[in-house]
Order: structure tokens, then C-alpha cells, then sequence
């Protein structure tokens, strides 16, 4: 990027040139990739395969949404390659999302299949027979991955009877089946203590474990068209299956060594199966698996069509009543604003300013009514609670609000989506600090309009507050993963390089913007604020109380986003895919502005009131959708049939409750700049003697 610093006039101030400088240069740290490409990037490069090539199979971590807590793979009683797991490289937004990417001992050859191929067996032990029923009863799911393409699971479905397709979430390790007789004692344990996903004594007096240790290994390849001896994988599926296999006594090297795989057939299927593997202590696991090649008519580029979609799992009319519910909320509130404050305003502001010619008998009559223009003496008077915790507050919640809508723009894009493992995490880490200068700059100019001179103090908190929080939990979260022997756990030098991100990068950027915000010159307001603050009227009832709009305003922006709100919970705690980031930027463009509306509003009829304190009020009512967020955890909780692990229940309530202050921040700073800029515009229209 060249920046023509010589058309610049000289002449030009130097505060108004800062401040260009450091937006420009934001701007173009967030915008030069949008510069370097325009079309979707799946992630990697496409490799092209010939026949009898290795296709390499590597496994993640397991991962349950009962228990919300990822394993290491080899922690169960499973295969190992030969030298040990090796690790695949991974970013740093692989290892903050709990992935932990291993080799594994699975041969595969491109579009040589095979039938009933063994890869071990395992004798389980006290340990390892317990060890692996508890993870089937917490409901874990292998993740497996041939060339970047997570495994899907294919499975019968409970409806139909026929194979279904799952495509996010991998495949699940296990099944729970009552022991025999027991199945109403079981079904009852269920219903009445809800512990289906919790281990107990009676989860062991009444119910068995069976592993799945056959896979069918199906992969789909598409025919490169310029080379004909190329194949590129454009589909990856798993479908399991639990048998009790039988060695044969006189087995010859030619022939399959199990009884349970009947010889004459292409593939192994479910009516062959006579009878499951269960875990027990001192039972023969033998763990086996067939490869399927078949060739498909999808290119590579669009592979990741039906892992997004979920195979059009969820009809997209479905985000466009979300976005049509959220436009209504916002066309209604706009209506009601321009009804209200419009009329209004254009009658107050032509009374107050005809009050200049009238005589002083008719001006002291007009001074016993009531109407905002009495309290123009005091409504910029700077807060007298906490006001360099506002400012703190309205500068944290713009740097999120910058950093939200350049990931979600971005991720819109196709720069940072699912198949690019990581790419979002690390995407709003970078985002988050490289916004840091815009918390500084607002945090700075805020306080200094509020007179205050502990500005050393602010800058500091402005730094470390917000994000001294966020990482303080995520700190605490890690280690109690660590000591769970978590792959969720990130590892030391991951830690290390996101508190060197934070001091060395954030923390800097803060100062600088700080620097910027504290040169400026001080905002100024339309009317002189008195010596002695004017004493507020008591409420003529709960609607004009303050209390009462602070704890019900935020209805009404979560009401506008709270559809597509659940799609995003789904992906945030259930393992799915989320892509639809158009959706997303326009149902968070309608958050803010349904957020600006109803603080206006709110605002006005506050002044009305005579209430000049207003700065604290304007952002803890746009911020109390924040609370209605949190609200919204707790009575979606119960979706993920959690376990009674005390983990589970620290992990999603301390995660909720950070995300939820977040939203509390960023609405609460965009209702706070929004008042301000509604009570400077009002103010300037009237004259004051």
C-alpha cells in the first residue's frame, strides 16, 4: 500500500493528522488481505493422488457435548502405529480449540480396497475396560481426517431404517445397551435422575458397553479431468460397526483370519454381524477395517458444500426468518422513533427556542414546566460514579465491536472458515489485539471529557482489563484441563505466546492509541454545565424509573438475533459446522442498531424526566442484552444432556458468562456513543440564555 503523504496539506493540524494516520493504518492491518485474493479458500492446496498412492488417515482428539471436555486419541485402548503417534502441525488456533492431530496405524492405498483388514488386538485390563466404558457412556466420538476432510458418519437412521449421513461431529465410539432383563429399570433410571450421560453404580448394574471396532473406511474421489491418472479425495466417510471376532483355529495365509468376516463377499454389512463387542475386563478386542474408493462427481473446490450444509440439514428459509424477524424488530423501532422523537423534538425545540422573546412573567411560567431543555446546565456533567470504569468499559466494548465485524466480515469472505482448522480463532485473536489502538483512543478522549487526571491509571486498565479477565479464566480453564489430562489443555509454549501477543502487542497499541485520544483536544458539548448539579425529580412511575428500561431494554435487541443466536450455540457447543457469516454480519448489524433505537429512546424520555444522569444509564441499557444472552445459556443448557461432571458445568457457564459480558460491552458501547451523540445533536438545536 502507498500512502501519498506529499498531497497532504501542510498546513493541516497536527491532532487531525495523528488521528488520520492511526485510523488509515488500522484500516489497511485489517483490510490489505481482502487486497490478495477474491474467491473462497478451502484451506489448503489440493493435492492430486495417483493410483496406489498413500492416502494418509490422522486422528484428532475425541470430543463429547456431554462432557465438553477433548481427550487425547491414544488415552483409549487403540491401535498404535508402529514408532509411536506422531504429531501433525498444528497453529495456535488449533491447540485454544482443543485439536490434537496424531498419525495412525491405517493403511490406505488410493483405489486399492480391501476387506476385513486387521490391525490389532488388544487384551483390555481392569483400568482400560473401565476407562473405555466411561468414555462410551460420556458419549465420545472419534474424529478422523483424510486430507483435510473431517469423517463423517454414516449410520441408520431411527425414523426410516435407512443409511444416514452425519457429516459434523465424527463417529461415535461406542453404544449403551440394558443388560438383558433390565431394560425397565433402565429406561426409568433415565427418566428420573436424568443421568444418561453420567456414570453411576446402576450405569454398571444395569447397563453394558460395546465398542466399534470394525469401520468402513469410504472415500470418494474425484477423476482429475487434465490428468486422467489424478485423484483428489472429495469425500470421507466412516460407518461402524461393533462384532465379536472369531480367529480362525486353522488359519492359512491366504484367507482372512477371522470367523466373523464371511468370506465371498465385497464389503463387511450389518446383517453379517452375530454378535457385538462388548468391553469387559480381560476381553480380545480385535480391531479391523475395509476400504472403500468410489468415485464421485464433485470437484474438490465444492467438497466442503455438504459438510457445510449438513446436507441441507437445516433449509436456509430457516436464516431467512431470522434476518426477516430481525429487520421487523428494527423497521419497528424505527417507525416508533421517527413517531416519537421526531414529532416531539420538533415541538420541544420550537417552544424552547420562541421562549427567547417572551417577557419574564411568561418565562417564569415556562420554567415550572418540565422538559429536557431545564436540565441543559447538567446534562454533560461528567458522572459522578465510576467514570474511568466507563470509559474503560465504552473503549473495551468498541475494540470487540471492531474486532467482531472484521472477523465476521472476513470469515464472510471465505478467509476464515471450517476447513481451514483453526483460521477463526486465530482470526479473532489477531483482530482483537491489532484493535487494541481503537479501546485506547476512545477510552482516552471519554475520560479526558470527564476531567479526570488519573489518565496513567485508565490507559493501564483500558489494557489490561478486559482482556486481563479473559485470560485470567482461560488461565484457570487450563489448568484445570491440564490436571483432567485434556487435550483441551494448551501447552505451555501456546501460553507463553499468547501473554507475549498480549504485553507485547496489545498492551503497546493501547498506548499508542491512548497517546492519540489524550493529544486531541477535548470534546466539546453544546452548553455550559453549572457549578451545583440541579436535583432530580423523583419517578411519576415505574416506566420513567431508570431501573425499569436498564432491566427490560435488552429484550428487544436479543429478541432481533436470537434465531440465528441458536444456530451459533449449536456450533460453539455441539460440534457443528458453521459457514452462513452473511447471515451473521447482517443479524449483528441489526444488533447495534436495535441497540442504538431503543437507548435513544430511552434516553430521551429520561431527559424528559429531568434525569441528566444519563452516561451510565445509556450503557448499562443497551448492555443488559448481555444479561438476557446469559439467560439464554442457562435455558439452553439442558440441550446438551450435560454430564454431572462439575467440569462440564465450569466450563460452559464460565465461557457463556465471558461471552455474554462481551455482548454486554459491545452493546453497551454502541448505545453509550449512540446517547452521546443524540444528546450533543439536541442540545445544539436549542438557545440558552
Amino acid at each position: 500500500l502507498r500512502v501519498n503523504l506529499s498531497s497532504m496539506s501542510s498546513s493541516m493540524a497536527m491532532n487531525r493528522m495523528t488521528c488520520f494516520t492511526m485510523l488509515a493504518a488500522s484500516i489497511a492491518i485489517l483490510f490489505c488481505p481482502l487486497l490478495t485474493s477474491a474467491f473462497y479458500i478451502p484451506g489448503m492446496r489440493p493435492h492430486t493422488f495417483t493410483e496406489g498412492e498413500e492416502v494418509p488417515l490422522k486422528v484428532n482428539a475425541l470430543t463429547s457435548i456431554h462432557t465438553q471436555v477433548p481427550v487425547d486419541y491414544y488415552r483409549l485402548p487403540y491401535c498404535i502405529p508402529e514408532g509411536g503417534p506422531k504429531m501433525a502441525s498444528e497453529n495456535l488456533g488449533e491447540f485454544l480449540t482443543g485439536n490434537k492431530i496424531q498419525s495412525s496405524p491405517y493403511k490406505i492405498n488410493m483405489l486399492k480396497e480391501s476387506y476385513c483388514n486387521v490391525l490389532c488386538q488388544v487384551r483390555l485390563g481392569k483400568s482400560q475396560a473401565k476407562m473405555l466404558k466411561a468414555h462410551i457412556k460420556y458419549g465420545y466420538h472419534n474424529n478422523w481426517i483424510i486430507d483435510n476432510l473431517p469423517s463423517a458418519a454414516v449410520g441408520l437412521s431411527y425414523e426410516t431404517g435407512m443409511k444416514q449421513t452425519h457429516y459434523a461431529g465424527g463417529f461415535p465410539v461406542g453404544f449403551i445397551l440394558p443388560k438383558p432383563g433390565r431394560e425397565a429399570e433402565v429406561q426409568k433410571f433415565h427418566l428420573e435422575e436424568k443421568k444418561k450421560y453420567t456414570l453411576s453404580s446402576e450405569f454398571y448394574e444395569f447397563e453394558d458397553a460395546y465398542i466399534y471396532n470394525h469401520v468402513n473406511i469410504i472415500v470418494k474421489v474425484y477423476r482429475v479431468g487434465t490428468n486422467p491418472s489424478g485423484f483428489r479425495v472429495v469425500g470421507f466417510a466412516v460407518e461402524v460397526m461393533s462384532i465379536k471376532h472369531k480367529v480362525i483355529s486353522n488359519y492359512q495365509g491366504s484367507e482372512i483370519p477371522l470367523e466373523s468376516c464371511p468370506p465371498g463377499v465385497p464389503h463387511m454389512e450389518l446383517q453379517y454381524i452375530k454378535e457385538p463387542q462388548i468391553v469387559e475386563e480381560n476381553e480380545d478386542i480385535v480391531y479391523t477395517y475395509d476400504v472403500i474408493f468410489l468415485e464421485s462427481s464433485v470437484v474438490w473446490a465444492s467438497r466442503w458444500d455438504l459438510y457445510l450444509s449438513e446436507d441441507h440439514m437445516v433449509p436456509s428459509q430457516v436464516h431467512w426468518y431470522s434476518i426477516t424477524n430481525s429487520i421487523l424488530v428494527v423497521i419497528f423501532l424505527s417507525i416508533v422513533l421517527l413517531s416519537i422523537l421526531v414529532r416531539n423534538l420538533r415541538r420541544d425545540i420550537g417552544r424552547y427556542n420562541s421562549s427567547v422573546t417572551i417577557t419574564d412573567e411568561e418565562r417564569e411560567e415556562e420554567m415550572e414546566e418540565s422538559g429536557w431543555k431545564l436540565i441543559h446546565a447538567d446534562v454533560f456533567r461528567p458522572p459522578s460514579n465510576h467514570p474511568m470504569i466507563l470509559a474503560v468499559f465504552v473503549g473495551s466494548g468498541v475494540q470487540l465491536t471492531i474486532a467482531s465485524m472484521a472477523s465476521i466480515i472476513f470469515s464472510a469472505l471465505g478467509f476464515l472458515n471450517p476447513s481451514r482448522r483453526g483460521s477463526l480463532m486465530t482470526g479473532i485473536l489477531v483482530f482483537f489485539i491489532l484493535c487494541g489502538s481503537f479501546a485506547g483512543y476512545v477510552s482516552s478522549r471519554l475520560y479526558k471529557a470527564f476531567r479526570g487526571s488519573s489518565w496513567q491509571t485508565c490507559t493501564i486498565l483500558t489494557a489490561v482489563a478486559y482482556p486481563g479477565v479473559c485470560f485470567a479464566i482461560f488461565l484457570f480453564f487450563n489448568i484445570i484441563l491440564f490436571f483432567k489430562h485434556s487435550s483441551g489443555s494448551v501447552p505451555f509454549r501456546d501460553v507463553v505466546i499468547l501473554a507475549a501477543m498480549w504485553c507485547c502487542v496489545s498492551v503497546p497499541l493501547v498506548l499508542v492509541g491512548s497517546y492519540f485520544g489524550y493529544k486531541q483536544d477535548t470534546l466539546t458539548f453544546p452548553t455550559v454545565t453549572s457549578t451545583i448539579a440541579r436535583a432530580i425529580p423523583p419517578p411519576s412511575n415505574f416506566l420513567t424509573s431508570p431501573s425499569f428500561p436498564m432491566a427490560f431494554a435488552g429484550i428487544v435487541p436479543f429478541a432481533a438475533a436470537y434465531v440465528e443466536l441458536f444456530f451459533v450455540m449449536t456450533s460453539l457447543w455441539m460440534d457443528q459446522f458453521y459457514y452462513i457469516f452473511g447471515f451473521t454480519l447482517i443479524v449483528f448489524l441489526i444488533l447495534l442498531v436495535s441497540c442504538s433505537e431503543v437507548t435513544v429512546l430511552l434516553c430521551y424520555y429520561q431527559l424528559c424526566a429531568e434525569n441528566h444522569r444519563w452516561w451510565w444509564f445509556s450503557f448499562v441499557t443497551a448492555g443488559s442484552a448481555g444479561f438476557y444472552l446469559f439467560g439464554y445459556s442457562i435455558m439452553w443448557y439442558h440441550q446438551l444432556e450435560p454430564s454431572k461432571l462439575f467440569v462440564t458445568h465450569l466450563l460452559y457457564f464460565g465461557y457463556m458468562s465471558l461471552i455474554s459480558f462481551g455482548i454486554f460491552l459491545v452493546a453497551g458501547s454502541m448505545g453509550f456513543l449512540s446517547c452521546l451523540w443524540f444528546t450533543r445533536k439536541i442540545f445544539s438545536t436549542i438557545k440558552v440564555d
